[in-house]
């Protein structure tokens, strides 16, 4: 059973930073992962995606204020929020897949962020 375990969440004033971070349990499912978020009352968004040559994906509108980034041994995601918005609170949940699947097979539990003002 692979694990992925999120921290770095929690409640900051809007315009603030926050950078949240995954840790993987398996180096095989460490080269396609993911971030996605749901806020209240929403569905679930992709937020950004890290794939096996190293290439990134972050939502459109997103770009700019988001960055996702993994460390050299590719046991941590992280990402980067920068200019913090009301409209970024949510659960932000990592996932990862193996590179060859399309749907992503293992999830963190979530984590809760905050941004208020």
């Amino acid at each position: 059973q692979v694990q992925l375990a999120e921290s770095g969440g929690g409640s900051v004033q809007a315009g603030g930073s926050l950078s949240l971070s995954c840790e993987v349990s398996s180096y095989a499912y460490s080269s396609c992962m993911g971030w996605f978020r749901q806020a209240p009352g929403k569905e679930r968004e992709g937020v950004a995606n890290i794939v096996s040559d190293g290439g990134t994906w972050v939502r459109g509108y997103l770009k700019g204020r988001f960055t996702v980034s993994q460390d050299p041994d590719k046991k941590t995601l992280r990402l980067l929020m920068n200019d913090l918005r009301p409209e970024d609170t949510g659960v932000y949940s990592c996932a990862a897949r193996m590179c060859h699947e399309a749907s992503y097979k293992y999830w963190g539990q979530g984590i809760q962020v905050t941004v208020s003002g």
